[in-house]
């Protein structure tokens, strides 16, 4: 990476960091785009470069997570399925933290950052939308693994399942009872369940 790309990677994250912080000090509500420009030293102009709305500055690592649900399927262990895999992700990433105490280079720790997105109804909005765009990408994984043609029908509708049933298992009391009724049905089907017809 050279000079120019470094230094635009650390304006970047730079800003990210500033954002979460106030956000989590002030509530995401209160902080203002100039409020973060302000706290990294730079214009507003110069955030509006790297991230489009405020809500993007929570979520900074689009492609990470989109790399990582693909890998999901691609590097699973042997004898793993396509579901238990997507399970164990879906579960790892959005449901529990793996170390809600962990602290990132800003001092917060990801049970901050998990309690800001979920108890802020845009953010919670955003996240979602953003996780819902990883859909296609998914398809092709699951679709080139299981060797069926880049449209199949199933592989998409194997993904839309799995991202969605994320949000499905945060609505409920108990959102890892959920996500587990959820893959037990995508996995299994609905007469394995031993569901009532």
């Amino acid at each position: 990476m050279g000079r120019r790309e470094r230094k635009k990677a650390a304006t970047r994250k730079a800003l990210a960091d500033a954002a979460l912080r106030l956000f989590i000090e002030h509530g995401y509500d209160a902080v203002t785009l100039h409020d973060v420009a302000e706290a990294a030293d730079v214009s507003t102009t110069t955030l509006l470069k790297y991230f489009p709305s405020k809500e993007a500055l929570v979520f900074d690592e689009e492609a990470d997570q989109e790399a990582a649900l693909v890998s999901a399927v691609r590097d699973r262990a042997p004898g793993t399925t396509i579901p238990q895999a997507l399970r164990a992700h879906v579960k790892r990433v959005r449901i529990r933290p793996a170390d809600p105490d962990a602290h990132s280079e800003t001092g917060t720790g990801y049970g901050d950052f998990f309690d800001l997105v979920v108890g802020t109804p845009a953010l919670s909005d955003y996240g979602h939308r953003m996780w819902m765009r990883r859909q296609d990408a998914l398809a092709r994984a699951i679709a080139e693994d299981t060797g069926a043609p880049s449209d199949d029908l199933c592989s998409a509708a194997l993904a839309r399942f799995a991202l969605e049933a994320s949000a499905f298992a945060r609505a409920a009391a108990d959102a890892e009872q959920a996500l587990d009724a959820a893959f037990d049905l995508l996995e299994n089907g609905w007469s394995a369940t031993g569901s009532r017809a």
